[in-house]
């Protein structure tokens, strides 16, 4: 007969087992962890950022005002091409797309600002050939910005054909009673509007931060562009307010015929840097939350940072 050792003293689980009765532990969510990124900025910080940003233009102004008349004449530039050759129908793709280079094209400006934090004397050189610390990679970050922004060129193209067909491009005179008054026209606005939002806001989160970052750190591209969607999606209130700002000073820029990117280019691209050293400041670099831990060292083998085992 076989012994029955279900009721043996040896066979009776432990009060702490948690297999005890057959049971499956429970799961329990991981404690919340803070973000090594949020720094509970108000979002009137963002106003502070452009207060600041006007102070560093009011610094040398004419450096900045000649940085500026530099964006608007090759903008001006770009747009008469676009006519000249008859390539206007990605006349209003290009200029929302402007948006997604920006962060790139005021990196003279970010030097500027760096150079006046640093107590150093900018110079209009040195904000013309900017000599970033993670050298290639800011080059590796304007040709993936370049891309994204060929990439919306090809989807505003799309958006447009799948409304109106494979049919030639009215011209600008016929093209805008057709996009206000028909509601094709209004479906395609709608459309093309959302899906350049997108564009935009993934633009703005992985270069906002990512091309100062670039100039001040030793670090990789990727890396880069993966810090700054984090630092504002930590920071999600205060940076909507900044993106609200950045549209409605550009709109203004655009409305004014390029001409507002004199002034306002360059302010926006000085309180940028300040934006990022208030979310980043200095003494916080990329590998401050690993300083700490005892297992961890970091270990810069530039253009890369590599963290390896102690």
């Amino acid at each position: 007969m076989l012994s029955d050792r279900s009721k043996h003293p040896d066979s009776i689980s432990p009060p702490d087992n948690p297999h005890a009765g057959g049971m499956i532990p429970k799961v329990v969510p991981p404690l919340p962890r803070e973000s090594a990124h949020a720094r509970d900025l108000p979002k009137t910080a963002a106003f502070t950022w452009l207060r600041r940003g006007w102070s560093d233009f009011l610094t040398h102004p004419l450096l900045s005002l000649l940085y500026g008349l530099i964006v608007f004449m090759i903008s001006a530039l770009i747009v008469w091409a676009l006519f000249q050759f008859h390539y206007e129908y990605v006349l209003f793709p290009a200029l929302a797309g402007f948006t997604l280079v920006g962060p790139l094209i005021a990196s003279g400006l970010y030097e500027k600002s760096r150079r006046i934090e640093a107590e150093e004397r900018p110079t209009f050189g040195s904000m013309l050939i900017v000599r970033p610390a993670s050298t290639r990679q800011a080059l590796f970050m304007g040709v993936l910005l370049l891309g994204l922004f060929l990439l919306w060129q090809r989807a505003a193209v799309l958006i447009y054909a799948l409304f109106f067909g494979l049919v030639a491009f009215p011209g600008t005179d016929e093209l805008i009673p057709m996009l206000l008054f028909t509601p094709t026209g209004w479906a395609l606005l709608i459309t093309g509007s959302f899906v350049g939002a997108l564009f935009v806001a993934f633009s703005f989160a992985i270069s906002v931060f990512a091309v100062p970052m670039l100039l001040s750190e030793r670090t990789d591209a990727l890396s880069a562009m993966g810090i700054s969607m984090a630092m504002v999606w930590a920071n999600l209130p205060v940076m909507l307010t900044w993106g609200a700002i950045v549209v409605v000073l550009t709109a203004i820029s655009l409305i004014t015929g390029f001409l507002g990117l004199i002034v306002i280019f360059p302010v926006l691209g000085h309180a940028t840097w300040h934006a990022y050293r208030a979310v980043r400041p200095e003494n916080r670099q990329c590998w401050f939350s690993l300083r700490t831990d005892p297992v961890f060292s970091p270990r810069f083998d530039p253009p890369f940072i590599v963290y390896q085992r102690s």
